[in-house]
């Protein structure tokens, strides 16, 4: 047994015939514990057991002579869970469809191995959520894409779409469980994608496994299932809005960014307000009134996406050659993260305007977006931002995040390859990603 415990305490757990992953009950004097058997990591101490608890949390109990290990019956339990959740259909709640497509919402620990691994069926995560049958009538479940978010291609998204775009004429709202990591590209293609939205589109996913205590995928789900019926016709992302669990914010799907690693809160409304703050109870609190409400449009898919498009950033020392592989290799447009106010090296040893100029004048678009993240690129500030701007033709991202800069500028040469046009389409503000004005509050929202 490849578990990295010792070999006494391999010795007791083969004679009981009890394996990784088997819920088990462990009495040590008075105190007794149970939980499911976990895999000891590579270091450590093989003579302690490690169990993980209902609570989620993992402890670690001591073997010796005064402790006795016993095998639960393990499916107990879960039978009860899943015939809790059979709701009929409440002809006085409204209806939505859920959509998965993979990620941490979707995942719980894996007990052979100890890492997180996905729910062999989506229906197990609403399984552990039987709030949400108080609130909806869950019409469809989908799973139409199962992978991890960094793994996620525009294929995905237009696969997505068209998956949105069906379940919308019939269901009230969507819900779509997507892993966090790449969250904010899948909310900004369905906002240019799905056309005339009459309905709330909401992406919701979760910073720890669903069976981990301090998971907020059950309260994000429960967020997201009352925003899905409200009147907030958007595509958006609804994920805690603090590390505590008081309430979600549901951002626009074109202004939100993850912007750490592991918190509950990770993500932000870059240049706006968030669109709402949602409660576990239903109540929902408008922030930021520029929001497309409910109505009774059809909705459309739009899926035509270039996919030759890349990403750079520019650092000091930087070269500028890398825009002529890109060429050589095909891409149709690139999007640059430039420093501060969209700048890149002009008076340096390795210049980069003669490079923009020349791939300018080859067709293919350059967009300047801002690394920095809040603010917004501006063309006359310095001179060398007139130089990039006016002489080289670059075209300003405006206050968009480079990510959904990318996403747009996809988007857009899907359907257009003059360059006028393109700049034009740029420019546009199709689907809030772009606002008047950067006003001074909205910084760290």
């Amino acid at each position: 047994m490849p578990n990295n415990y010792s070999e006494s305490l391999n010795n007791v757990l083969e004679k009981s015939k009890i394996q990784i992953g088997n819920r088990i009950i462990v009495t040590k004097g008075k105190q007794c514990y149970e939980g499911f058997l976990m895999p000891r990591n590579d270091s450590g101490d093989g003579s302690f057991i490690v169990l993980k608890l209902d609570s989620g949390y993992n402890i670690g109990v001591k073997f010796g002579s005064d402790v006795e290990i016993k095998k639960c019956k393990e499916q107990a339990k879960k039978k009860q869970v899943v015939e809790k959740t059979k709701a009929k259909f409440d002809s006085k709640k409204p209806t939505i469809s859920f959509i998965s497509t993979g990620g941490t919402i979707v995942s719980r620990v894996d007990y052979k191995t100890g890492g997180v691994a996905p729910l062999e069926k989506p229906e197990d995560l609403l399984a552990g959520v039987p709030e949400l049958y108080d609130i909806v009538n869950i019409k469809n479940v989908l799973n139409p894409i199962s992978k991890a978010s960094e793994d996620m291609h525009p294929k995905d998204w237009q696969k997505l779409a068209d998956v949105v775009a069906k379940e919308l004429q019939t269901s009230d709202g969507v819900v779509i469980a997507h892993g966090t990591d790449t969250m904010h590209y899948t909310s900004a293609a369905l906002s240019f994608m799905l056309k005339n939205l009459s309905k709330p589109v909401v992406i919701v996913g979760s910073q720890r496994s669903s069976d981990r205590g301090s998971s907020d995928a059950a309260m994000n789900l429960i967020c997201a299932a009352h925003l899905a019926v409200s009147d907030i016709a958007e595509v958006g992302i609804c994920m805690h809005g603090t590390i505590d669990d008081q309430y979600c914010n549901f951002t626009r799907g074109t202004k939100a960014r993850k912007m750490h690693s592991t918190r509950r809160d990770a993500f932000r409304s870059i240049n706006e307000p968030p669109l709402a703050k949602v409660y576990p109870d239903g109540r929902i609190v408008i922030i930021n009134n520029n929001y497309k409400k409910r109505s009774k449009g059809k909705v459309v898919a739009d899926t035509k996406f270039e996919h030759n498009i890349a990403m750079l950033k520019i650092y000091p020392g930087s070269d500028p050659e890398i825009l002529e592989h890109l060429v050589k290799k095909g891409y149709k447009g690139i999007v640059i993260e430039g420093t501060g106010m969209g700048h890149v090296p002009t008076n340096s040893e390795i210049s980069w305007i003669p490079a923009i100029k020349k791939i300018i004048k080859k067709g293919i678009p350059i967009v300047m977006a801002t690394q920095t993240i809040y603010g917004r690129v501006n063309t006359k500030v310095y001179t060398n931002l007139r130089i990039l701007f006016s002489e080289a033709k670059a075209i300003p991202a405006e206050d968009m995040t480079p990510e959904t800069a990318y996403v747009k500028l996809g988007f857009v040469l899907g359907h257009e390859s003059n360059m006028d046009k393109v700049r034009e389409m740029i420019l546009t503000n199709m689907a809030g990603e772009i606002t008047d004005r950067t006003e001074i509050d909205t910084f760290m929202v």
